[in-house]
């Protein structure tokens, strides 16, 4: 039997390196201590049941419903953590200089851009909405972009560390609002994080996702 535990990703990138947007001190607690924490609850709850440990993250979030009742939430809101937090730290990258070009800037290309535009109008109106509904998540949650179970692109959040992929729908990307990934840079004002973090997203691992 598999019981190789869960263990926490390394950060792709210096804690430093998502600055001025994202400071090095929200990300070393972040990582270190927030995404730290799921990982060892999920551990410790899949200790009870030490068959689940042959399942990815991800396949025991996309089956929550054959997750045993005594771990089932815990299993919820720290396999959800671990997920989220993972593919959080994927999709993003060093900030460019905001003289660089579009392209340099890493905004999306190819079919994903195409897409973006064919649904929501253009790259600024999806913006606009992808913040909306960020700004509009009432207490902790994500927002995010998916391709629904009808394989279209659609924005849409979930509360505390819940994944799409719960619900059949595949996230292509996804920001974190929870205080802890912003107050202690932007205070009380989500939005202006919202807005901030579009100069670290990287589109590249997005598009991937997008074409998998």
């Amino acid at each position: 039997m598999n019981t190789k535990k869960h263990e926490l990703p390394n950060l792709p990138y210096a804690y430093n390196a998502l600055e001025p947007y994202i400071s090095e001190e929200i990300m070393m607690l972040h990582h270190d201590k927030h995404h730290a924490a799921y990982v060892k609850n999920l551990n410790d709850a899949l200790e009870k049941h030490p068959e689940l440990f042959s399942k990815s993250a991800e396949e025991l979030v996309m089956n929550l419903n054959n997750i045993p009742e005594d771990i089932k939430m815990a299993v919820r809101n720290n396999g959800g953590g671990h997920v989220n937090h993972s593919m959080f730290w994927e999709s993003m990258m060093p900030a460019v200089s905001a003289k660089a070009s579009a392209a340099e800037r890493g905004e999306p290309s190819g079919k994903l851009a195409e897409e973006i535009k064919k649904t929501f109008g253009s790259f600024a109106d999806f913006q606009t909405k992808f913040n909306d509904t960020g700004a509009k998540r009432f207490g902790s949650g994500w927002v995010w972009l998916v391709k629904n179970k009808e394989g279209a692109l659609e924005i849409m959040s979930t509360a505390n560390q819940d994944n799409p992929m719960t619900d059949g729908h595949m996230p292509i990307l996804g920001n974190d609002v929870w205080e802890h990934a912003y107050y202690l840079q932007y205070k009380n004002v989500r939005a202006d994080y919202l807005k901030a973090w579009w100069n670290v997203v990287n589109w590249q691992e997005v598009e991937r996702r997008f074409n998998f």
